[in-house]
């Protein structure tokens, strides 16, 4: 493998990389602005310059500097084996000090209101190369505020002209609707007349601006960055399976940002991903159990539902009729199992089927040159929902046959006595058909938010949302993807809620009859009724059934023919311990 050396490290690289593409594979700090892997490379920054020696095939490859020593920008320069590279070098650390210099002078000193401070390029990197005093006396340039679409806010003043929005516009949302206008320190950015920024893709110029230039209007003055807290997840609200981060604090989402996978949303995720979380903290989440007395739906205690639930099911199964499960594809593929275990327990022969797929116009791919199928491009999906094909493996597994569709369940249940129906979609989704056919029958419901299902159901038991799991999904390209819990359920998990019934029906133990070390009495469970406050726990009697733990589930699968759970499962990246430069002085 060919070599370069890079401020002394001597590292391998692939043919084709650049310099800065090398240093950064391999952990070596070169500053950039402009440089961004998913985009072109114009190389106008300038702060990421450098001294380049390379061998001379024409005087016995002996070391020479490049370009008779000029200082090259390291994001363009090709990589080439045995060249010998200085970012740190005197002269180099004097352009970077220069160019810092000039993208100051005009710059506002707002860092405190900022909502970038905090993870700004500009900052880090003028607190390494800047000055502690400016030399500049002359009237800064001023430039107004703008509002540049339903999702984005311009600062001008802060703007450095590194271009990566407009790029990422023309190159790879393909809208053209941003545009460079001026000239020297007169230039920003801005919209075409007329036009707004609203493609699909149009929150991504928020995560690409290095400085606090172009802002989330939902994210303005919510929160410090500091004191978010990251959570690597999988987009649940589409089949596109993107790769995000859940970004939350004191146990509520704030923000969701792109997590780089190039095997499937490469650095992008759409608008809808981005800003379509908010039912998460609904006002209208289902919180408390209900079961239906003297035909009215009233709130009782988690055992009393389960009671509840399980002898209607049975009652109905005695009968000879049958229990029908309506598995949503919104929920991950260990509940889908949990669920169906349990199912099978109550009914041996019950009947299987997949919640409605909602779909929405077509697939998209960006950009709009490439095709759905290419692996170059970034897809938007029209398929809602993150686990159809996975609940549909799962069923499969499980029962040895292929499960129902939506569009054949209702014909498929004239001989079932009793629905178990999961929801946890991001809206009402039952059709009316679904909730006359639940009031004929005795009908369990597992849901998130209200619609007119809950009406018709006997027993409703409050789910949780993806955020608040852990679990796998596969997406539309088939690719198995686990992702973390990041903030606590308002209710109870559907895999946790499936333990819990497994073990009223005594196929699993009690959690509570576990012994553990340190406890006095193996008959209670210590609840803490306000997490993350200071501790009041006390000691309840509690039946349910052990902890649903994603995976441990993956593991029991991988057991019963889902070998793939435990093969194939894209894993998270686990956290990474950051190590901060600033010099900790202890007076």
């Amino acid at each position: 493998m060919p070599s370069i050396t890079i401020n002394g490290r001597t590292v391998g690289f692939e043919p084709g990389q650049t310099i800065l593409q090398v240093a950064n594979a391999h952990g070596v700090e070169i500053p950039y602005y402009c440089y961004h892997d998913g985009l072109s490379r114009p190389a106008q920054c300038r702060i990421c310059l450098g001294e380049v020696w390379a061998p001379n095939p024409r005087n016995d490859n002996r070391l020479e500097p490049l370009m008779g020593g000029k200082l090259q920008p390291t994001c363009v320069t090709p990589a080439v084996d045995g060249q010998v590279v200085y970012t740190d070098s005197p002269r180099a650390v004097a352009n970077q000090k220069a160019v810092m210099e000039y993208l100051l002078i005009n710059h506002p000193l707002d860092c405190p209101v900022c909502d970038q401070s905090g993870e700004c390029f500009l900052q880090d990197y003028s607190y390494e190369f800047g000055r502690g005093v400016s030399r500049f006396q002359e009237q800064k340039v001023k430039q107004a505020k703008k509002d540049l679409g339903p999702h984005v806010w311009l600062y001008a003043d802060r703007c450095i002209m590194c271009t990566r929005c407009v790029r990422f516009d023309r190159e790879v949302a393909g809208a053209g609707e941003l545009m460079i206008g001026g000239r020297g320190n007169r230039s920003e950015i801005d919209v075409f007349p007329g036009r707004a920024l609203k493609n699909e893709l149009s929150g991504n110029v928020v995560d690409l601006c290095p400085v606090g230039a172009l802002l989330d209007k939902d994210f303005l003055f919510a929160q410090r960055v500091w004191f978010l807290k990251k959570t690597p997840s999988i987009d649940g609200i589409t089949a596109s399976g993107d790769n995000i981060f859940l970004e939350h604090n004191e146990g509520r989402i704030y923000r969701v940002k792109p997590r780089e996978n190039l095997k499937v949303n490469k650095h992008w995720i759409t608008d809808e991903v981005r800003y379509g979380w908010k039912f998460v903290h609904s006002g209208q989440r289902l919180t408390q159990p209900r079961a239906r007395r003297y035909g009215a739906l009233v709130d009782v205690e988690w055992p009393r539902a389960y009671r509840a639930a399980i002898d209607g099911t049975r009652a109905v199964v005695e009968k000879g009729q049958h229990l029908a499960v309506l598995v949503s594809p919104m929920l991950p593929c260990e509940e889908a199992f949990a669920l169906a275990t349990l199912a099978r327990e109550i009914d041996p022969q019950a009947i299987f089927a997949v919640g409605p797929v909602p779909t929405q116009g077509r697939d998209k791919a960006f950009p709009p040159t490439l095709s759905v199928d290419d692996p170059r491009a970034f897809v938007m999906v029209a398929e809602k929902a993150p686990n159809a094909r996975g609940v549909r493996r799962v069923l499969r597994a499980v029962t040895g046959t292929a499960p129902v569709e939506f569009h054949d369940f209702l014909s498929a249940i004239k001989n079932a006595g009793a629905l178990l129906i999961t929801g946890n979609y991001p809206s009402d989704w039952a059709p009316p058909e679904l909730a006359d056919a639940a009031g004929d029958r005795f009908t369990v419901l597992i849901d998130t938010l209200p619609g007119r299902l809950i009406d018709a159901a006997d027993v409703v038991l409050p789910g949780a949302t993806w955020a608040e799991k852990a679990g796998t999904f596969e997406n539309h390209r088939n690719m198995l993807q686990a992702f973390e819990a990041a903030i606590p359920p308002l209710a109870r998990t559907e895999g946790q809620i499936a333990h819990d019934l497994l073990a009223a029906l005594g196929v699993e133990a009690y959690a509570s009859a576990m012994p553990r070390p340190n406890r006095r009495r193996p008959d209670v469970v210590v609840v803490d009724d306000g997490p993350g406050q200071v501790p009041q726990a006390t000691e309840v009697e509690l039946p349910r059934g052990l902890l649903f733990v994603a995976a441990d589930v993956r593991a029991r699968m991988a057991k019963a023919g889902l070998a793939e759970m435990a093969s194939e499962v894209a894993l998270p990246p686990k956290a990474q311990r950051k190590v901060v430069d600033m010099p900790l002085v202890v007076l």
